[in-house]
């Protein structure tokens, strides 16, 4: 595993491919952290996809979840 977490720090040891001079030119990631980097990658464009769209009140978010039935009436968790 490349990465150690603990309540202190974090530390990172990479693998690294070399090319015949040394120079590092690849990293060898588990296939966890390469599938974690993966989704906050896909997470990172989302946002950025959805930048330009207006901003939702708490309220109306709400009211649109009530609506679906996703929610039921008087739920005030955002509150």
């Amino acid at each position: 595993m490349l990465a150690k977490r603990s309540r202190k720090a974090t530390t990172v040891r990479g693998r690294y491919v070399t090319n015949r001079t040394g120079k590092r030119t690849g990293v060898v990631l588990s296939l966890r952290r390469y599938s974690r980097l993966m989704e906050d990658l896909h997470d990172l464009a989302v946002v950025a996809e959805r930048r330009p769209e207006k901003s939702v009140s708490t309220d109306e978010m709400r009211k649109r979840l009530q609506k679906r039935g996703l929610v039921e009436p008087g739920f005030q968790a955002f509150r």
